[in-house]
């Protein structure tokens, strides 16, 4: 119970500074090309890899923690941390293989998953 309420509470902390990191940037650059989720994207991104590293090489905080920094904050800052892990760990695993395969299919079926959802309500509505 420790860890979900970990994760929840890291991850109302996430989904603020998601939109207020991504809101500022959008409204200082325009929201012609969506730069704030980018800049999320890429923050979010680099903070999963250096948190990665601190707890590979030196830190090793209760499974609480890791939940609360990696899952909670950094999950609803970014899924895209969460991807970016999981690829980097199947790269450090060897699994190249697996890697391109993950990489293609979450790209290629979760724009087909959006694209789909919004045909199906499009549909249902006409």
């Amino acid at each position: 119970m420790k860890v979900i309420l970990a994760v929840a509470l890291g991850g109302a902390i996430g989904a603020v500074g998601r939109h207020l990191v991504s809101s500022q940037v959008s409204h200082f650059f325009g929201v012609g090309f969506p730069i704030g989720t980018l800049v999320v994207n890429v923050v979010g991104s680099f903070a999963m890899g250096a948190l990665i590293g601190c707890m590979m090489l030196f830190w090793s905080p209760p499974q609480e923690v890791r939940a609360f920094l990696t899952v909670g904050v950094l999950g609803a800052f970014t899924t895209f941390s969460t991807f970016s892990m999981e690829v980097l760990l199947l790269y450090e695993r060897g699994a190249l293989g697996l890697l391109v395969l993950y990489v293609t299919l979450s790209v290629v079926l979760c724009v087909a998953g959006v694209f789909a959802g919004l045909s199906l309500i499009r549909a249902v509505a006409a």
